[in-house]
């Protein structure tokens, strides 16, 4: 595997300078902005990745502010009273995307925010106290305990709620191949392993984010039109 040094000199060489390309990395939130966050936002996000794939983005976001109306601001204890035969007809309210099955995923993730924010005082403290060291983990459990937030969409909303954390993009994926840091699927478990160990060495060597790493070896790499998806 390269050093930081080396993959940076050439994020710099393809952005033009030092400037250009620090100006282009951003850093996630604080652990005291992580724990101010209500848990009734992370639903949110959580849904909003969620339909995202698969969808025009554009598309979504332009519908957002319905989705907020319909379900209440995403609130976590009005949810959570929700009747099954409700959730049916919110379903197809036209003011949202209608799909069943995504918005089915909206009380799944309600009650596994609810459930964890009873063990550890909120949503927000249990992602704050996470160690992005094994954010793999993480992206598994929400697999595991949520519902469709597996492949890169938990990490996709972990990233937009400012959890500090790397994405595995198209231009990650293709770095780590090159670099034969891994050679089976992407979303194993041993491929995460391999790919968070490559991580962890490039934080040691260089004290930086796992966000602000993922962005440059997309930069150093990639199409170089990357944004804040890696």
């Amino acid at each position: 595997m390269e050093s930081y040094q080396s993959l940076y000199q050439r994020a710099v060489e393809r952005k033009g300078s030092v400037a250009a390309l620090e100006q282009l990395l951003s850093k996630p939130r604080t652990y005291e902005e992580l724990i101010a966050l209500e848990d009734c936002e992370w639903l949110e996000e959580f849904t909003r990745k969620i339909f995202q794939s698969g969808f025009y983005w554009s598309v979504v976001n332009a519908k957002w502010a319905g989705f907020r109306e319909v379900f209440w601001n995403f609130s976590i204890e009005k949810l959570l009273l929700m009747p099954p035969e409700m959730l049916e007809r919110k379903a197809s309210d036209p003011q949202i995307i209608r799909n069943f099955k995504k918005v089915k995923t909206l009380r799944d993730n309600c009650l596994m925010i609810h459930d964890i924010a009873q063990k550890h005082g909120s949503f927000s403290t249990f992602i704050a106290n996470f160690a992005s060291e094994d954010i793999v983990q993480l992206w598994d459990y929400l697999k595991t305990h949520g519902s469709r937030l597996g492949g890169n969409t938990g990490a996709f909303a972990l990233r937009a709620m400012g959890k500090d954390t790397f994405i595995l993009s198209r231009d990650i994926e293709g770095y780590c191949r090159a670099y034969e840091v891994i050679d089976g699927g992407l979303h194993t478990k041993r491929s995460h392993q391999a790919i968070q160990a490559m991580f962890n060495q490039f934080r040691e060597q260089s004290g930086r984010s796992y966000q602000e790493l993922s962005q440059l070896i997309a930069y150093s790499f990639g199409d170089n039109t990357v944004g804040w998806q890696n």
